[in-house]
């Protein structure tokens, strides 16, 4: 098996667990900032309204779409042009119940005025009306917050209370600076986006048992080492296979989002963010918070350092 770092490395990992603490509590700090003020950028999944994909003949630009539908009657446009290319966009209208079954003929009457009738096809459109977003909204919460608290039950069931306190911990730490990150670069959230962050989820979770089931493991091996040096052993021991998994992923997902296309980026970059974090949390956040609840309630005859 491929070995990033070498057998019987001892980094003291622990040693930074106050100095972690602090970095995640200034940034989470910084996120809840962040979020009140600006809030997420909900797309048409969320906030209800139409998406029309249209393809032109002729190249042109975000600004000539603009100025042809400047006077269609639809306020609030949104323009977005696809993966680079200057002849394919998605215009959003936030609308209505009531204008949801004529945008579509109005974006195109618009266009058609503008650049030609035949120069214009319409390749996808999606309507979502505000009651509906309204009950995607808050059914993409749900699933968000109920992944994050049976991966915690599942892990407290399979280990101990303070095991399953830490990977809670560790992955509402993941969710929350990953939608911090999408609110600062002002990506979309749509349903693509909760399937990545529950996809972020199941990763940091994964990677938090593995090193769970070693500190148990080597707290089984030997009764005399503190936990301080069981929890350091164990992250030192999974540190390649982290590494490994980490790396893979993360160059899997830096070619989706570099060779994705604008369609893809929010979904590519909340992979991208949400493993870097759930790799650092997995072992600054769950493992340390394990070690800080043996402190504060130790078990018989294991010393904490």
């Amino acid at each position: 098996m491929i070995e990033l770092i070498p057998q019987g490395t001892s980094f003291d990992f622990i040693k930074y667990r106050n100095i972690a603490a602090a970095v995640s509590g200034v940034l989470i700090l910084i996120g809840i900032g962040i979020v009140a003020l600006r809030g997420p950028n909900l797309g048409i999944d969320f906030a209800g309204g139409s998406m029309v994909h249209v393809r032109f003949a002729d190249d042109t630009t975000t600004e000539d779409v603009r100025a042809a539908l400047a006077n269609s009657d639809l306020a609030g446009v949104d323009i977005q042009e696809l993966g680079g290319d200057d002849n394919e966009f998605l215009i959003r209208v936030p609308l209505t119940e009531e204008k949801r079954g004529v945008v579509t003929r109005r974006v195109t009457t618009a266009l058609s005025s503008k650049f030609g009738e035949g120069d214009v096809d319409v390749l996808r459109v999606e309507s979502v009306g505000p009651r509906v977003g309204e009950a995607l909204r808050e059914r993409a919460v749900l699933a968000v917050a109920f992944a994050t608290l049976m991966m915690g039950i599942y892990i407290w069931a399979r280990f101990e209370w303070r095991f399953g306190l830490g990977a809670a911990a560790a992955l509402v730490h993941d969710v929350f600076l990953t939608i911090a990150a999408l609110v600062v670069f002002n990506y979309e959230f749509d349903l693509s986006i909760v399937a990545a962050l529950l996809s972020v989820v199941g990763f940091s979770v994964n990677d938090t048992v593995v090193i769970s089931d070693r500190i148990r493991e080597n707290m089984r091996k030997d009764k005399r080492m503190s936990l301080r040096e069981i929890v350091n052993r164990s992250v030192n021991e999974t540190l390649s296979r982290t590494l490994l998994t980490t790396g893979t992923s993360l160059f899997v997902v830096l070619a989706l989002y570099l060779l994705g296309g604008n369609v893809i980026h929010g979904f590519a970059f909340t992979l991208l963010a949400g493993f870097i974090v759930g790799t650092y949390s997995s072992i600054y956040i769950a493992s340390s918070l394990v070690l800080y609840f043996e402190e504060r309630y130790p078990s018989a005859g294991r010393k904490t350092a």
